[in-house]
Order: C-alpha cells, then structure tokens, then sequence
C-alpha cells in the first residue's frame, strides 16, 4: 500500500449458519437455515422464571406469542416503501430449531410486588438497590443449589418502577421516602476503610456501600460466583398494552414492534442456552480476539487504581471474560490505562491457556484491541506470553466524533465499510452508515467513522479493518445488522461496571453470557 490516504469500501462480512449457509443479515439467516450449530435434533432450551405474580402473567402472553409466527408491522402512512430492515418472526422452533416451550422449566412467582415497591422506595439507595436485588439473587441461589438440572438461564422479568428506580442516578421524592435500617452515612463508611469502627453494627452496616447503585450491574456481578445466567427484562416491553397511558389506550411506553422484540430476546435466550445463533464466515484458522477493559476503582485518594479485564472472542462468536489484577494502571495525566509488564504477561498468559485448551495449540494471530496505546512495558509483557508461533499485535480502537465528516450525493450517508486508509498502520473505519441490503441508514445522526490503528506488531491495515468490521456483527444479544462498535469493546463499559459492582469472593472466568 503506498504511503497515502486512500478511500475505499470494505465488503459486507458475511455471517454463516445452518449447513454453512450465508447471509449478512442475522434474521435472514436465522428465517432461511436456522442457527449455526444446528445439529441434528432440535436443540431443547430450559429456562426458568423469577418475578412477581403479575410479571408471570406478562411473561406467559409474550411467551405463547412467540412460539408462532409474527408479522412485522403495517406500513405508516408516512412510509415511501417496504422497511427491508424489517423480517417477520417465523416462530421459535422455525428461527433456531430448537424446543420452546411455553411454560418455564422452573417458576418462582411469589415475590411480592408491593414488597418490591417498598424497598425501592427506601430513602438510602445503597440500601435500596441492595434490598431489592437480595430479593432475587437469594431466591436464584437457592434454587439453583436445590435442583439437580437447573434451567440453562432466567428471565427475570421486572416491574416498571424496579427499573426506573434501580438506575444509578434514580431518586425518591421525600413524600415517597421508606425508612431503612441503615443509618450509617456513605462518607461515614468511607471513613472506616482506614479506621475501624468500634460498633459492629457500623462494621456490617458499612458493607452495603460496597454495592453499586444499579439494580442490573449488582445482579450480574452477584451472580457471577454462582454462574447463574439472566435474562433481565422489563414488564412493558413484554405486554406494553397492558400499561396505559393515563386516561388513553395507548401504552405508557413506547416499544418495538413485536417482530423486532421477538428477534432481539429469543435470540439472546437461545445463545444464552448455550447456542451459537450465527458465526463469522471465512475466518482464518488460527485467529483469536481479545479486547482489554477497565474500570476505576479508587483506593482512598489514589485515583490511579483500576480493575482490567480481557475479553476473548474466538471465530465462532463464543466469548470468555478473565478478570485480571487490581493495581496502578491509570494516569491521571493521560487518561489512559497501562498494565506493568507483569500483570500484562499473567492476562495474556490466562488467555492463550484458554484458547490452547479449546483448540490443542497457541493461536497464529492474536489482535489486542484498546482503546488506548500500549506502552514499552505493557507490550513486552504480552509478547513475552506468546509463544514463537503466535504473533501479537496491537491495535487501538478509538471513537472520532470531532476528527471528520465525510459526505456523499443523496439521501443517504456514507456508506458500512467505508475505509480512509491514512498509511500502511492507520486509517478511520466507517462501521456506521447505509446498509445496501436494509436500504436505509439506522442512526440518527451522520455517521462517524473509528479510527483504527496498529500501534503494536505487524498487520495488514485492511485485514485489521475487515476484522473490526466483521466484529461488529455478532452481539448477540439483539440481533442487529450490526453494532457500530466490534464486539471487543462494545460490551468494555458494562462488563467493567459489573466486575467492580459488587465484591468479587473469586477471579471468574466465565462465559461472555454471563455479563449480557
């Protein structure tokens, strides 16, 4: 390539399903073949269920629904053609060729809505969140301990006010405040990390600060030691027209259609039963995909310490999540994230164990991707983790919101997969933009492209494009033509949040489901 910007489109990565059929659309391919581990019978999905009286009812509606088939939805009067992006739902067993069943394998519908209500209602929102996520984590605990073969994953359905009051920035008014049992201050307990209380009740109190304020993240991370997989989801996007507006027939909230709905959960409940809804096509052999996360978690007023993750994707989409080690790794100055090389050599050396025990040897190409540089140290102490047949190389991924705008004629913008290659190690990628195949654009604003750098190793630049292309298109958990993000890093922030959400008792390696 010669030392110049080129622009140039990427081709659309397609995707492969039942007998290795393909498609760049996940619904075609699901509609048209079925998943892509498909074997010869139908796979069977066991789920349970834990929520209120009132979310079983929910649950049940939608349930029932989607073992049939759903059209998409009518066209508006507004609309100057078909809506491509739009693919009815064929019904359960026909999308994934698996058993559905209507009725969960396990039920737990006896909390108490007005239970609910009133612990996140309690004016502490430490405790609050804490209270009503108890509520749940205990009941699935226990029940996974007490059944022999506990279901693949739960839905977890919740009522409209535990979401909206289980968000981290939620508030009670003072009218609707519920005392709690906690009265020791968060800056109190803050406090007793550096000098104990003499009341053991200030000591037991203190612990709930430890917990974020989300209702989600706590959960997940609660459930992590226990490898209970959940599906979290809401009460009126399951049954929307049973929760009206005031005074109206219309629902309070605004949903998708109930094709698009179908799509996105079914499609996370058959991967989080373990399926492989769809995997990348034409991947060279040998290739592993690791993206770094982190997460400040402060000691006192050292704001350098932070929590770091990898994330390993291989070519089938499946992802594992290591927890690595707790230390200095953020510059204030910077604001960027560095491991020393020790700590870079212990996590990789984590995720070639991995990947050497799934495939029988070292990877050829192992891509780490970061949204920051990697310093001397740090590379060091993954190149000294990878074996003479492996290389490594480096690559950052950063958002370019302000760098440039490219424009074309008409009423679309740019093109997916359009590439400005700026030199042989550097370009910005459009992985954002109109869709041939769904003839629109689905974003609100012009597009902005990723810049895209290998700053470690050596690479072709358009092969690690095509790559962060390709790995925008297997999240799946929704089911979409494709993220605007690779899945390396889409998924950075959340896992973060969830690892530092709760105390951890053990380093989980766990499967990416866990977290989604």
């Amino acid at each position: 390539m010669k030392n110049r910007p080129e622009l140039l489109h990427i081709e659309e990565p397609s995707l492969e399903f039942r007998f290795g059929q393909r498609a760049t659309y996940p619904r075609d391919g699901l509609y048209l073949f079925g998943p892509s581990d498909a074997g010869a019978v139908p796979r069977s999905i066991r789920y349970g269920f834990i929520g209120t009286p009132e979310s079983l009812v929910c649950f049940q509606e939608w349930a029932s629904q989607v073992s049939k088939f759903i059209p998409v939805p009518p066209r508006g009067r507004a609309a100057k053609g078909n809506a491509p992006h739009h693919v009815p739902f064929p019904g359960f067993a026909e999308a994934y060729f698996a058993h559905w069943s209507n009725k969960p394998a396990c039920v737990i519908n006896d909390l108490s809505e007005g239970d609910l209500r009133q612990k996140a209602h309690i004016g502490n929102r430490h405790e609050a969140i804490k209270e009503l996520v108890d509520t749940y984590v205990d009941r699935l605990i226990a029940e996974t301990r007490r059944l022999e073969d506990p279901p693949h994953f739960w839905y977890l359905v919740i009522p409209e006010f535990v979401y909206e009051l289980g968000r981290p920035q939620s508030t009670v008014s003072k009218l609707d405040r519920v005392p709690g049992k906690i009265l020791l201050s968060e800056k109190q307990a803050n406090k007793m990390a550096y000098q104990s209380s003499l009341f053991a009740q200030d000591e037991k109190d203190a612990k709930v600060y430890q917990y974020e304020k989300n209702f989600r993240r706590q959960l997940k991370a609660r459930l992590l030691d226990h490898k209970v997989v959940t599906q979290i989801v809401r009460e009126t996007t399951l049954a929307p027209n049973r929760f009206p507006k005031a005074g109206t027939d219309q629902p309070k909230r605004r949903v998708e259609d109930p094709a698009t709905i179908a799509w996105k959960l079914a499609t996370g409940s058959y991967y989080k039963a373990g399926g492989r809804p769809w995997q990348l096509a034409g991947v060279r052999p040998g290739v592993c995909y690791v993206g770094l996360v982190y997460k400040q978690q402060p000691q006192g007023e050292d704001q350098r310490y932070a929590c770091c993750a990898a994330q390993m994707f291989l070519a089938d989409g499946e992802g594992v999540v290591f927890r690595g080690a707790l230390g200095p790794w953020y510059n204030p100055k910077t604001k960027q994230y560095h491991l020393d090389a020790e700590a870079a050599h212990r996590l990789a050396t984590t995720v070639i164990a991995e990947y050497r025990s799934k495939h029988g040897r070292d990877p050829s190409e192992l891509f780490i991707h970061a949204q920051s540089r990697f310093d001397d140290d740090e590379w060091a102490g993954f190149r000294s983790a990878c074996a003479s047949e492996t290389n490594p190389v480096g690559v950052q991924i950063a958002d370019s919101w302000d760098d440039l705008k490219l424009f074309r004629p008409g009423d679309y913008p740019v093109i997916r997969g359009t590439a400005l290659v700026l030199n042989e190690r550097k370009g910005y990628l459009w992985t954002s933009g109109y869709v041939p195949r769904l003839d629109t654009y689905m974003g609100p604003d012009t597009p902005n492209p990723l810049y895209v750098a290998i700053v470690r190793g050596e690479a072709p630049i358009l092969t690690v494009m095509a790559d962060v292309l390709a790995l925008s298109k297997i999240n799946f958990n929704s089911c979409l033509f494709n993220d605007r993000f690779p899945v390396t890093l889409r998924f950075a922030n959340a896992i973060g949040e969830i690892l530092v959400a709760a105390p951890l008792h053990s380093e989980p390696m766990l499967p990416f489901k866990h977290y989604i």
